[in-house]
């Protein structure tokens, strides 16, 4: 089979097939009646298996080897070949991720596609000044990459720089929640997760309140009670047996008795927050520490409900609980 045939039938083109010949990778082996040099099937068969390992990345000297050294082996050169395969996978992901940023970011004009390239350079800076210097700068950078700032801080561990980053998402406003869904995974690392959650407690609007309420879930205790006390403070009621479970606990006790207190605020929310209290206090297994903060809690809530409790606990058999309450009641004019 001349060559302009075998070309045809095999996808290879003439001119890489000469490459091939001239390389000893593939030579044609056969005669026609004229005397010209043609393919055998044993030839074409051998180019298709050079074609089959070019397919898997190796060079033509590797193909070459692999076909005519008995002694070579695959399993390196494979695992050799994957090696290089994710090396190339990452960069050219790091490489979309770039390009999309700077995409989103909608750049008028080239100028601004270079200063978002130098602050996205600058935030994976190895010294914490310079990427502390990017996150403070990137408010005046035209436009913003909202998703670079993110991922910055999800991986910041300088607090310093951390912080600037907080405060540069926060000056983003709603654009900056959109991208936190996946800081807020549950399969993300806890302090990731963490990261996550302190800067949402910076942002306004729904979206950042949306992100808190689903942090409510979380398995990591400081994750939920961060949210829980930024969802106290933004009037959300669905905080609320968290934050009484942090009076129970004496984690950040104090605050979470404010916030119950903020919740109060609403006519409609105080008279359930003084049941959840008053059952906390009824429960047997909250020990005599718990029931003195439960009830130092109660005093912030406002309200005929809570007063009621607190006129029950007046003659409750731990004397700090009944001095509390009536100290209280005093304070109210209801004792």
């Amino acid at each position: 089979m001349l060559i302009g045939e075998v070309a045809r039938r095999s996808g290879v083109s003439p001119r890489m097939l000469r490459h091939y010949e001239s390389l000893g990778l593939v030579r044609p082996t056969g005669r026609t009646a004229a005397g010209y040099r043609a393919y055998t099937e044993e030839d074409i068969r051998r180019i298709f298996h050079v074609e089959s390992l070019r397919s898997l990345g190796l060079s033509l000297r590797d193909a070459g080897r692999a076909l005519d050294d008995p002694g070579f082996t695959p399993s390196g050169l494979v695992a050799d070949l994957a090696r290089r395969t994710r090396e190339r996978i990452a960069r050219e992901t790091e490489l979309l991720t770039r390009l999309q940023r700077i995409h989103a970011a909608e750049p008028a004009d080239w100028q601004e596609v270079l200063q978002v390239v130098a602050l996205l350079r600058n935030l994976r800076s190895g010294d914490a000044g310079m990427r502390q210097r990017a996150a403070l700068s990137s408010v005046d950078t035209a436009p913003v990459p909202v998703e670079a700032l993110v991922e910055a801080l999800l991986s910041e561990t300088d607090p310093h720089v951390a912080g600037a980053l907080r405060w540069a998402l926060a000056q983003a406003g709603e654009r900056g929640p959109s991208c936190w869904r996946r800081g807020c995974g549950r399969r993300c690392a806890r302090r990731v997760r963490g990261r996550a959650v302190r800067c949402l407690v910076e942002i306004p609007g729904e979206r950042a309140t949306a992100l808190l309420r689903d942090a409510l879930g979380d398995a990591d205790p400081s994750v939920r009670r961060t949210a829980a006390l930024e969802l106290g403070a933004r009037g959300v009621a669905q905080a609320m047996p968290e934050l009484v479970g942090m009076v129970v606990e004496e984690a950040n006790d104090v605050d979470a008795a404010d916030a119950l207190g903020t919740l109060a605020g609403d006519a409609a929310v105080a008279d359930r927050v003084a049941a959840e209290l008053t059952d906390r206090l009824a429960d047997p297994a909250v020990d005599a520490s718990a029931r003195r903060r439960l009830t130092q809690a109660l005093a912030e809530i406002p309200g005929p409900a809570a007063t009621h409790t607190l006129r029950s606990l007046t003659g409750d058999g731990d004397r700090t609980v009944a001095l509390t309450a009536r100290y209280v009641l005093e304070l109210r004019g209801s004792g």
